[in-house]
């Protein structure tokens, strides 16, 4: 019970449609979400394939606990060969198209294929069908969504594409009603298929081997979830501390307390002028905080399904200078990345930027860091007038119509300029030929916003991230920032040394969420020997919570062995070249990392995790997390030598 056992199979080219059945092997050892999306995709796709080519694959599963109400369990993965890194692919995101697939009675789907014309994939419960997008191509993301429910109906979830994605721009997202698949460029897979958009009804009950015992949970996780509990979130103090002021709640600790905020385009890691203007009565700009932005902007939430701890902040703004704003955010990466990543000190005009960002179906993250690249690249002088002259606005830091103009050519693909940076900054100083020492990124992705030299563990969660430069692979600056979470305790943010184990155990762990659906930030609540209870309640497996981080390293490690099969090596887990300068000003002015000191720690990491020197796991880790399969393909020797 806890399954379907089923696996939707869709294939454009041949406009056909099979269920196949998921074994007990499978479902036990990959659990749903990120772990069934991660197999799927390692089956399907191989070194041979191009990321915008045919044979690439679109897999999405809902998580585990996705469905029955759990509390936060909202969470579906997307998995696919990454058109950004060109290797392991995976975005999450608390979609309700993902809970409607697991209540049509599916436990994941495959994609596959390309359409001949544009084309919206429609499933209802047992019929699955293909219907024309042809009046659809060139809508934003909201007319898009407004247009299928016109057709299909309100009760209708949508996963849908872009100008984005249509011009398979290799940081395009997926948007999911408020909710975005945004890493790693899933929205140009969709494009390149000729599929526009997904719309899923469906209207059974999800199976749960243990209905009582799992609604007792449930209870029991809703009132700790809403602070009514006895739970209190490491660290916090508080199970409700995004509640109210959204994901970035510890705006002003990470700025001028711990100086780990990545300003333009992270030469600095504190953003002085953010609070300046405060001293200032007449300036009517409002601060990036949103200490001091959420009462005047935010009524409401939009918050995702089933979730019992909302960091939803549903900003809207009529008659500013940048015109009428709504939209759900910005959340703490869009305010660094739109924010003080590109100068920009006022919210509404971050506010703005991530509105048009959703619209066009652009990742905030990466759109902002590419933007951000331009800026440093255009104040060297680096940028030809050909480049210059394709936009109006002056293209500096803290210009902010420089920026809202950008964003809008880069999700049309208009003009020299965002020509240049609709593929991210990695492939824009690699075209350039110029601006690589200052291009912020692992794997071609750009990091989210937390300044590793300030919070040093951070440098090596982004370096050996299987989907590129990423914070939520491991959330490991939950532990770097109070120093306790979880099991480990006394970690000293400003050390490199020691921090591989935390690190493994981190990744592990946040494997499991992805894989159950758990939103992660209520991972200082529930950890490991909650979720525990949540699973073998659905599922009836009982197992320990051995076996269920056992199920999180297994999947973590098919994901390195989807990048090594690329043909990614140790050079792939690299540190990022600004990290080795010194941060000029702020809290943690003169601090930076060295590169000895790094290697020496990833050397500690790739030992901890069971890999050799070169990153490739070992034949017996292998053997112990039931991989043994994949040693050929990833280069692991057959023999084991003492």
């Amino acid at each position: 019970m806890g399954y379907w056992n089923r696996l939707l199979v869709v294939d454009l080219t041949s406009r056909s449609v099979e269920t196949r059945e998921l074994s007990e092997t499978f479902v036990r050892r990959y659990l749903g979400g990120a772990g069934f999306t991660t197999r799927l995709l390692y089956e399907a796709v191989g070194p041979e394939v191009d990321p915008l080519d045919p044979e690439n694959v679109l897999a999405i599963a809902p998580g585990l606990l996705v469905g029955p109400s759990v509390p936060t369990g909202s969470k579906t993965s997307f998995g696919f060969k990454s058109p950004l890194t060109g290797g392991y692919g995976k975005s999450i995101v608390g979609a309700k198209m993902g809970d409607q697939l697991k209540r049509a009675g599916y436990d994941a789907m495959l994609i596959k294929g390309v359409a001949k014309s544009r084309t919206t994939l429609v499933i209802e419960d047992e019929e699955v069908r293909f219907e024309s997008a042809a009046d659809l191509w060139g809508l934003d993301t909201w007319e898009t969504d407004d247009a299928l429910k016109e057709r299909y109906g309100e009760q209708v979830r949508t996963a849908v594409i872009g100008p984005a994605g249509e011009n398979q721009s290799r940081i395009s997202m997926i948007e999911c009603e408020d909710r975005q698949a945004g890493r790693g460029g899933p929205g140009a897979v969709m494009g390149s298929k000729n599929l526009k958009a997904i719309a899923v009804k469906g209207t059974k009950d999800v199976p749960v081997a243990r209905p009582d015992e799992l609604e007792e949970l449930n209870q029991k996780w809703r009132l700790e979830t809403t602070g009514r509990g006895e739970t209190e979130v490491e660290g916090t103090g508080s199970a409700t501390v995004d509640v109210e002021f959204g994901t970035g709640e510890a705006f002003d600790v990470k700025n001028t307390v711990l100086g780990i905020y990545p300003t333009r385009n992270w030469q600095s890691s504190y953003f002085k002028s953010a609070y300046d203007r405060l001293e200032d009565p007449e300036n009517d700009r409002v601060s990036l905080d949103p200490r001091y932005w959420t009462e005047k902007y935010v009524n409401t939430k939009r918050p995702c399904p089933y979730c019992t701890k909302p960091c939803s902040q549903y900003f809207e703004a009529e008659d500013t200078k940048y015109g009428d704003i709504e939209v759900d955010g910005p959340e703490y990466e869009t305010q660094y990345a739109l924010g003080g990543n590109v100068g920009i000190d006022e919210i509404e005009a971050t506010a703005k930027a991530n509105e048009i960002c959703d619209h066009l179906g652009l990742d905030t993250i990466d759109a902002g860091n590419a933007i951000a690249w331009a800026m440093e690249a255009a104040e060297r002088g680096l940028l030809d007038e050909t480049h210059l002259d394709s936009i109006e606005a002056d293209l500096a830091f803290g210009n902010a119509d420089a920026v809202i103009e950008l964003l809008e050519k880069i999700g049309k693909g208009e003009g020299e300029l965002a020509q240049l940076l609709m593929d991210g900054n990695a492939r824009a100083a690699q075209t350039l030929g110029a601006g690589e020492e200052f291009a912020i990124h692992v794997k071609n992705q750009a990091p989210a916003g937390f300044e590793a030299r300030g919070i040093k563990g951070m440098a090596l969660a982004y370096g050996v991230a299987p989907r590129g430069a990423d914070h939520l692979s491991s959330c490991l600056y939950a532990l770097e920032m109070g120093g306790d979470f979880w099991k480990f305790e006394g970690y000293d943010r400003q050390r490199m040394d020691g921090k591989a184990l935390a690190l493994k155990a981190m990744e592990d762990l946040m494997m499991v969420y992805d894989m159950t659906g758990v939103c992660k930030f209520t991972r200082g609540l529930t950890l490991a020997e909650g979720v525990r209870e949540l699973v073998n309640a659905m599922t009836g497996f009982d197992l320990s919570t051995s076996e269920l981080l056992t199920a999180g390293e297994r999947t973590y490690n098919l994901s390195k062995g989807y990048n090594l099969r690329e043909g990614f090596d140790r050079s792939d887990d690299r540190l990022i070249p600004r990290f080795t300068e010194e941060i000029p000003n702020g809290p943690s002015a003169g601090e930076s990392i060295d590169e000895a000191a790094y290697e020496k720690e990833l050397d500690r990491y790739y030992t901890v995790r069971g890999w050799d020197s070169a990153g490739v796991p070992l034949g017996q880790t292998l053997e112990e997390l039931d991989l043994e399969e994949i040693m050929g393909a990833i280069g692991t020797a057959h023999e084991l030598v003492d």
